[in-house]
C-alpha cells in the first residue's frame, strides 16, 4: 500500500518572510507538522508512497491544510474529520506562527495549538489493521505527537505494536517541545513517555545523553551514549542524530551520525551552510535516513543522503524541502553544485 505512513499533527503555518511576527502585515502559509514533514519530503523529494495519519476540523482551514497535504504529493484519505460547530468551540485546527531569524535574530515561533481535532484522538478510532493489511512498509511517529494530550500517547503506543505485529518497520522521534509539557512534567516527563514508546521503535531519531555538535563530535562519546540506549532498549536496530552547530540564524555547520550494530557512521560535514529556513530540517534528515534503509542503501549512504537532504531543506522556505532527490544525491555523493539551464 504505502512506503510510508507518519502519525502526527498537521497544523497551518503563517510565515512572515523577512518580518517579525508581532510586526507583520502579511503572510503566507505552509502546511507543517514534525511526524508529517517526513512523510512530505519521502513524498515530494524522494518519491516515496506516504500517507498521514491525523485529524482536522471540518471547516475551511481543515480543507486548506488537507489541499496543502495533497500539493505536498502525500495521500491524505487516513485523515479523520471532525464537525465544528462555527467557531471551534470544542474542536479546532492548529496553527502557529513562526519567523526564520536572521543572522543575530534567532527563529521564533508562536503556536496555537490547543483543543486541536488530533490532540483529542483516542484508542479504537483508527483501523491499523486496514493500513497495515496491505503491505505498509513503515510507520513513523514521534514525541510531539506523543506529548499532544494522554490520548495521543496511548494511540501512538497502539500505532507502533499494530505496525511491529504486521512487520512494518517503526521509526520514533525523540522531539521535545517544552510548550506541550508546560504544566504536565516537562522534560522528566516526556523523557518518561519515550521511554515507554521505545519499547516498540526500531529506528530512532536522538540519542540521550549525546552533545550534537559537528565540530565537537566525539565517536567515542556517540557510542557509549548510543550502547548505553539500546542497552536499555534492545528492540532499536538504528539510533540516528543529526550534527549542528549555529554561527547565527543564517549560517550553521550541518552533519549528522548513525550507530547500528556496534558501528558508527558520520556523514560529511557541511561547513558555514547558508540558512533560508531551518524549521523542517531535521525532519528531512530523517526522510533521507527512512528513503536509503527502505531502498536498501548502506548506513554509511542513508546518512550521507540523509545530512544532504538537512542541508538542502534549509535552503527551501517552509516546513518541506523543495528539493529534488537529483540535488539530494549529488550533494550526498560530495559533487558541487552548477547552474542549470
Amino acid at each position: 500500500m504505502w512506503d510510508v505512513v507518519s502519525l502526527g499533527e498537521v497544523m497551518l503555518r503563517f510565515d512572515p518572510g523577512e518580518d517579525r511576527i508581532n510586526t507583520a502585515r502579511n503572510f503566507r502559509v505552509w502546511e507543517g507538522g514534525g511526524e508529517y514533514n517526513v512523510a512530505r519530503n519521502l513524498a515530494k523529494c524522494f518519491r516515496r508512497r506516504a500517507a498521514i495519519v491525523t485529524a482536522l476540523a471540518d471547516n475551511q482551514i481543515g480543507r486548506l491544510v488537507e489541499d496543502l497535504i495533497l500539493q505536498g504529493g502525500v495521500d491524505a484519505s487516513q485523515i479523520l474529520w471532525r464537525e465544528t460547530d462555527g467557531i471551534s468551540r470544542e474542536v479546532r485546527n492548529g496553527m502557529y506562527f513562526m519567523e526564520r531569524g536572521f543572522a543575530s535574530r534567532p527563529p521564533t515561533g508562536c503556536s496555537d495549538r490547543g483543543n486541536t481535532a488530533i490532540s483529542k484522538l483516542k484508542l479504537g478510532e483508527i483501523d491499523w489493521n486496514v493500513i497495515f493489511a496491505e503491505g505498509t512498509r513503515w510507520l513513523h511517529t514521534g514525541g510531539i505527537f506523543a506529548g499532544l494530550s494522554e490520548s495521543t500517547a496511548e494511540v501512538a503506543s497502539e500505532a507502533m505494536q499494530a505496525a511491529k505485529e504486521s512487520g512494518a518497520i517503526v521509526s520514533y522521534d525523540l522531539n521535545y517541545r517544552e510548550s506541550l509539557w508546560s504544566g504536565r512534567g516537562g522534560r522528566e516527563a516526556a523523557n518518561e513517555l519515550n521511554n515507554e514508546l521505545l519499547t516498540f521503535a526500531d529506528v530512532v531519531f536522538g540519542i540521550e545523553g549525546f552533545e550534537t555538535s559537528v565540530t565537537g563530535f566525539s565517536e567515542r562519546s556517540l557510542r557509549d551514549a548510543a550502547t548505553t540506549m539500546m542497552s536499555r532498549h534492545p528492540n532499536i536496530k538504528i539510533l540516528a542524530t543529526t550534527l549542528r552547530d549555529v554561527h547565527s540564524a543564517s549560517q550553521h555547520n550541518f552533519s549528522g551520525a548513525c550507530f547500528s550494530d556496534a558501528q558508527v557512521f558520520r556523514s560529511k560535514d557541511h561547513m558555514n551552510v547558508h540558512v533560508l529556513d531551518r524549521v523542517g530540517s531535521g525532519d528531512a534528515f530523517a526522510a533521507g535516513l527512512i528513503h536509503g534503509v527502505l531502498a536498501g542503501e548502506s548506513l554509511q549512504t542513508s546518512i550521507d543522503l540523509a545530512s544532504a537532504s538537512g542541508v538542502l531543506a534549509m535552503a527551501s522556505a517552509g516546513d518541506g524541502s523543495s528539493a529534488t532527490f537529483r540535488e539530494i544525491a549529488t550533494l550526498a555523493q560530495g559533487t558541487k553544485s552548477t547552474t542549470v539551464r
